[in-house]
């Protein structure tokens, strides 16, 4: 093992003890301030289970129903609290089973740390019942994963585990625990982790680059902040507020980065993207400097590389020395967390009136409002619109809930139309796009913020992907609002098979259940609305619950998600229609 850098935490009087394997991981999850895990029992980690039974007290399991269900309620739970998110499955299907959310954790920058069971160590390698390398089949889709096949090991790997989870740009960590190694003895101590010898989380700032990144930005005329969950992760929302404020820069979030700052902020141009607002998605191949912070260049933000942003001059914050250039070429990288570089920017920046410039944003959001905004939450047809479900949300629950969407035409109308004004609001899976991730991981957002109200939004589609985590809610009584918006269509695949296939559509009609039944008998309080006299009352019933409230919207079959960007187009090429 690498040599670390300890802070002297010992478990009793400063003197080791001897436990068990199994013992020691449980003291090490305590001592890391972890005091929620989701998961799954089974053989392989069976002995971890059983000091679960005897530390309740201290240590609350969730069992989900399903381990997809325990790592994206992980994942959810890390999102709003900013903490560690911890998911643990037995070896085999149930290890396997955790591969999609730690796949969308890496992606996403998620922090968890998944802990799962092995066969013996003396049996490895030689296909035991329920042996998987579930160390080879991660190695791709974790930040750090490590297989522990001896008891004395346990201490310092959980401390590196979690150390690497959280620290510079966050991510996945899998840990492997052999099952004699959970039953051997060890001396038992715990260290946390403050160092990795040849790990540098956050890299050294060069203010050189920041000095050059304040030159360009005081000398555009038409400057336009893009920014990411980078701002989240480094709470640097104030920051990024007094710079956008300072500069008169106008600004736009990218799917991730929605609730840094305020959605009814006055400089708040909307979200990017391949289904993001007009004025934002035009002006980015206007602007003369373009200035990223805390974001990745994804392909749904840029659209076609060769056209995007080529008169600007590109000016980069980002952790992650590895996402400069990776996309975009720049012209000047700010490396370092977000908070740090954006506070040594600030005092180098010129206070500045961009009064045309905002102007040209207001003109388009004028002609998407008239197009497309207004006629989706007022309609005058008698079918109901995804878009008028999410402003009737946003009235009964005046912008403060955290917002959990699945992947889909659910996600867009969520991420477009809701209002967020709070920081850690969205949940919601970007880069992967897993359907199913919305209502497991709006348990785990609900008991990391169980002061504030959470809203699911799910499609039909997604819904039953993971429809079982609606066991953990009976058995939790935790208290998530969920809203399906229904339409029996694969209604993101149907809308591109409209567009692009002829309108042939090829396995995208849904012939669902009734939803109502199946929600009732998990002893959940259900509505269905399909008449808009319906919706106000429905929506403010929902949200007065005290428990947890499934509502089903029966919105229009073949309604479009726009604006939109066809793929390969360019930005400026957006659809309105």
């Amino acid at each position: 093992m690498e040599t670390m850098t300890k802070e002297k935490q010992k478990v009793k009087n400063n003197k080791s003890v001897k436990i068990t394997g199994a013992k020691a991981i449980v003291e090490c999850l305590i001592a890391e301030g972890v005091d929620l895990v989701y998961g799954y029992p089974g053989g392989t980690i069976m002995p971890v289970y059983d000091e679960f039974y005897k530390y309740q007290d201290k240590l609350h399991h969730v069992l989900t129903r399903h381990e997809q269900g325990a790592i994206h309620a992980a994942q959810g739970y890390a999102r709003v609290s900013g903490k560690v998110g911890v998911a643990i499955a037995t070896s085999g299907p149930g290890a396997t089973n955790l591969i999609t959310g730690i796949t969308d954790a890496q992606i996403d920058s998620t922090p968890v740390v998944c802990i799962t069971g092995q066969v013996g160590s003396h049996l490895l390698g030689s296909d035991a019942f329920q042996e998987t390398d579930i160390v080879s089949i991660s190695t791709p889709v974790t930040k750090w994963n490590y297989q522990i096949t001896k008891a004395s090991e346990i201490p310092e790997v959980l401390a590196k585990a979690f150390y690497i989870a959280k620290s510079g740009r966050p991510g996945p960590v899998l840990i492997d625990v052999t099952k004699d190694a959970q039953f051997e003895v060890l001396d038992f101590e715990y260290v946390k982790c403050e160092k990795i010898r040849s790990y540098t989380p956050i890299p050294q700032m060069d203010i050189t680059q920041v000095e050059a990144a304040a030159e360009l930005i005081n000398k555009a005329k038409k400057p336009f902040i893009v920014f990411g969950q980078g701002v989240v992760l480094a709470n640097a929302e104030e920051e990024l507020k007094n710079l956008i404020e300072k500069a008169d820069i106008p600004a736009a979030s990218t799917l991730l980065g929605l609730s840094a700052l305020p959605t009814e902020h006055d400089f708040n141009m909307g979200m990017v993207g391949m289904h993001g607002h007009y004025a934002p998605n035009v002006l980015t191949n206007d602007c003369d400097a373009l200035i990223a912070i805390g974001m990745r260049f994804d392909d749904r933000v840029t659209g076609n590389l060769e056209t995007y942003a080529k008169q600007a001059k590109i000016i980069h914050f980002d952790i992650d020395p590895s996402e400069i250039d990776k996309n975009v070429k720049t012209d000047v990288a700010v490396i370092g967390t977000v908070k740090e570089t954006l506070v040594a920017l600030l005092p180098l920046i010129h206070s500045n009136t961009n009064k045309e410039w905002h102007q040209k944003f207001k003109d388009l959001h004028e002609i998407e409002h008239e197009r497309i905004i207004h006629p989706q939450t007022n309609p005058t047809s008698d079918k109901l619109t995804m878009a008028e479900v999410i402003n009737l949300i946003n009235k009964e629950t005046n912008g403060d809930a955290i917002i959990a969407s699945d992947v889909g035409q659910n996600q867009m109308i969520a991420s477009r139309y809701a209002n967020f004004n709070k920081s850690r609001s969205v949940v919601t899976s970007g880069g992967l796009g897993t359907m199913g991730f919305c209502l497991p991981a709006s348990i785990g957002a609900k008991m990391g913020a169980p002061e504030r109200e959470v809203v699911a939004i799910i499609g039909d589609g997604g819904f039953q992907m993971t429809i079982q985590e609606l066991g953990t809610i009976l058995q939790t009584k935790v208290p998530v609002k969920i809203v399906v918006l229904n339409n029996d269509f694969l209604g993101m695949v149907r809308q591109w098979q409209e567009m692009f296939f002829d309108k042939r559509y090829a396995s995208t009609v849904m012939t669902n259940p009734d939803f109502i039944k199946i929600v009732e008998g998990y002893g959940i309080e259900a509505q269905r609305v399909n008449k808009r006299e319906d919706l106000q009352s429905a929506i403010a019933k929902m949200i007065a619950s005290k428990d947890s409230y499934f509502l089903e919207v029966i919105v229009e079959k073949e309604g479009n998600v726009f604006p939109m960007i066809p793929t390969g187009a360019t930005v400026s090429d957006i659809r309105l229609k």
